[in-house]
């Protein structure tokens, strides 16, 4: 109640600036042609006043240089800038975001509930903690008001994993507590299934490419550097359009073939095995989950139970995924 109450208001204000926008363009333009024919008036009593005076002429023409000058590169700047914006609409870009500073994360958060709601999200993304289950992540919310989700994370286990944590180098971010985000994120997941929305998860074992989150007509993306941490890369936003020769197309085409792709597994919410498929999508086997030394014994508590036993013995420093 409470959103779509500010929501209206927004809304209110948003047409309201605009409404005052015109009225203040109007004031502008009556104002001048008002006042023209002084500005004349005043003009020529000056012209007559330093016709004569070199000096004066000096300094006339010199501004009037400076002036023509700083026009010419500022319609110079325009026609690029309008280029770059053409491009970059054909493109399908709409949205960058430099940094994630607190303003651009409340922004960003902002965008994607508005875009998120009620819609089916697709996302491509590492342990899935800092983009789902953390309380600031970016979809800790919408994931709230969505119907369904569709989600490819980085299988913990994996020798890939392994070499990503290594890479990163922070002391605090072991490869337990990456595995430890992972099942939070199943464990999310399991409970938005439980209350009725459409969910699926896979893992793959490559190392983690772009961060890839789709709404609807809008495609977030950020790029995993393997040194560094995901906040602080760039992120991007792209929207789809009619002639679907943007980039958006061309992400979303990538998203569907990683899902569709038999080399990944689809992780069972309900056993909690891996279950791979045939060409004809039919099934072909089941794995269980966890580490490899473990895939065969039959009544080990999971990596989910033991961690979370002892998770209350931690000091959590997740680093966003």
């Amino acid at each position: 109640m409470a959103a779509t109450i500010l929501a209206q208001v927004r809304a209110a204000m948003k047409s309201s600036v605009q409404v005052g926008y015109h009225i203040v363009v109007l004031v502008l333009s009556a104002g001048i042609a008002l006042s023209l024919p002084a500005i004349a008036r005043r003009f020529l009593a000056y012209w007559a006043r330093v016709e004569h005076d070199q000096t004066s002429l000096l300094v006339l023409e010199v501004v009037v240089a400076i002036l023509l000058i700083g026009s010419a590169n500022a319609i110079r700047l325009i026609i690029r800038d309008r280029a770059l914006a053409k491009m970059a609409v054909g493109a399908g870009l709409v949205s960058f975001y430099p940094s994630h500073d607190p303003r651009a994360r409340s922004r960003i958060k902002q965008l994607k509930e508005k875009q998120g709601t009620g819609r089916t999200i697709m996302a491509i993304g590492s342990s899935g903690y800092g983009t789902l289950t953390d309380q600031v992540g970016d979809l800790s919310s919408v994931l709230e008001r969505c119907t369904g989700a569709r989600v490819l994370l980085v299988n913990p286990y994996s020798q890939e994993a392994r070499a990503r944590i290594e890479a990163i180098a922070d002391p605090d971010y072991t490869m337990e507590r990456f595995q430890d985000e992972v099942w939070r994120s199943i464990d999310l997941l399991k409970r938005l299934k439980a209350i009725g929305k459409s969910v699926r998860l896979k893992l793959y074992a490559e190392p983690p490419l772009v961060k890839l989150v789709i709404l609807g007509d809008y495609l977030w993306l950020q790029h995993y550097h393997p040194d560094l941490n995901i906040r602080a890369m760039p992120e991007y936003v792209l929207r789809h359009n009619l002639k679907d020769h943007g980039l958006y197309t061309f992400y979303y085409h990538y998203f569907v073939q990683r899902w569709g792709s038999r080399d990944i597994p689809e992780y069972d919410l309900d056993t909690d095995e891996l279950v791979y498929r045939g060409p004809q999508g039919r099934e072909d086997r089941r794995v269980p989950f966890g580490p490899e030394e473990a895939a065969d014994r039959v009544g080990v508590p999971g990596p989910s139970t033991q961690l979370g036993r002892r998770g209350q013995d931690l000091i959590v420093h997740p680093q966003p995924t």
